[in-house]
């Protein structure tokens, strides 16, 4: 009786020592996030270094008459993008508010983390998703979806 009951203690040591590594690891992972959301609602230049080189980059573009097509870029492709369009947002004061956040594993140390987008100006919500995973030690978005609504989009889909 003594055996099982040290072995279902050391058991509840292990349950217990996991769920907190899983929960620092997910509240790590939701202040990346928030570190990311700040670096590109102030057009720093650190948002470039979030990315992992081979993250899978997917707009998702909401046409009008409600439905979804997925483009696919390559990261440097999508940096390069993102670093033309930043000039104008800059001018435009143009923000994204970020709502419904939540945080999920997916597995390999790596987490889902899920938001609705709304854009400055904008009464609609849109929803996107970063996977994120220390590489390294440190936290890159290795995947990313973002719903638009941006018709020019589609000119760069898989036809």
């Amino acid at each position: 009786m003594k055996k099982l009951l040290s072995l279902l203690m050391i058991f509840g040591l292990f349950i217990t020592t996991g769920l907190q590594a899983f929960a620092d690891d997910a509240q790590e992972a939701l202040k990346f996030f928030n570190s990311y959301v700040t670096a590109a609602n102030s057009y720093s230049p650190t948002l470039t270094t979030m990315y992992s080189p081979s993250a899978k980059i997917i707009r998702q573009v909401v046409k009008p008459n409600g439905e979804l097509v997925n483009v696919n870029t390559d990261t440097a492709t999508y940096i390069k993008q993102m670093k033309l369009g930043q000039a104008g947002a800059k001018l435009r004061n143009y923000k994204n508010n970020y709502t419904n956040v939540s945080v999920a594993s997916v597995g390999n140390g790596a987490y889902k983390v899920s938001s609705l987008r709304q854009p400055s100006g904008e009464n609609y919500k849109l929803k996107t998703y970063m996977i994120v995973k220390k590489v390294n030690g440190k936290w890159q978005i290795t995947e990313e979806m973002m719903q638009t609504k941006v018709q020019t989009f589609l000119k760069y889909a898989n036809k």
